[in-house]
């Protein structure tokens, strides 16, 4: 029991800075081809990607209680998640356990849902670009070009992360699944 919380919890630790990697070099050289100017865009690229991982972070928070809200209130839906996630819990007991058909805790996989999370990130990754940009440029034009187009190009990488992430997760589960099956 104890294994698989350590290794849920480094899962998700390696996503987050898997996350912060991919957001660091991606904002450096975003700043520079804006900026022309290797000062400004490391600086940037340093500090901004700092304050979205941390707003990434509280945005997938977030994005993991809307997701299934509906679904169960407070601790139930707590106890639920952790032991699906540590697949202690089966479809069946799912079932079971609220009377409803099992349901997954995986990623969103409805194409509405994942153009909702991902619309809620560019929005967020905007407010926090223009915010970081301006507080180190004190240019507000430099600050909204960094800002509209830094978080298009994260934006892109975000969903591209999000479904590797999704895949990595789909294959330990599938792997946990055939080890526990034989």
């Amino acid at each position: 029991m104890v294994r698989l919380i350590l290794n849920t919890a480094r899962s998700l630790a390696l996503k987050i800075a898997s996350y912060g990697v991919m957001h660091l070099v991606v904002a450096i050289l975003v700043a520079y081809a804006l900026t022309r100017d290797w000062r400004l865009a490391l600086a940037v690229g340093m500090v901004e990607p700092f304050f979205q991982t941390i707003a990434y972070s509280i945005h997938d928070r977030v994005w993991h209680r809307i997701e299934r809200r509906k679904r169960l209130t407070g601790f139930e839906e707590t106890a639920e998640a952790f032991t699906a996630r540590l697949e202690l819990m089966d479809a069946r007991e799912q079932a079971r356990s609220h009377g409803h058909t099992a349901h997954s805790h995986a990623l969103p996989t409805s194409f509405k849902q994942v153009a909702l999370k991902t619309m809620t990130y560019g929005v967020m990754h905007f407010v926090v670009a223009v915010t970081v940009a301006y507080a180190i440029t004190r240019d507000i034009r430099i600050a909204l070009a960094i800002g509209i187009v830094e978080p298009l190009v994260q934006t892109l990488f975000f969903t591209v992360h999000d479904h590797v992430w999704s895949r990595i997760e789909a294959r330990r589960a599938k792997k946990s699944k055939d080890l526990a099956a034989a």
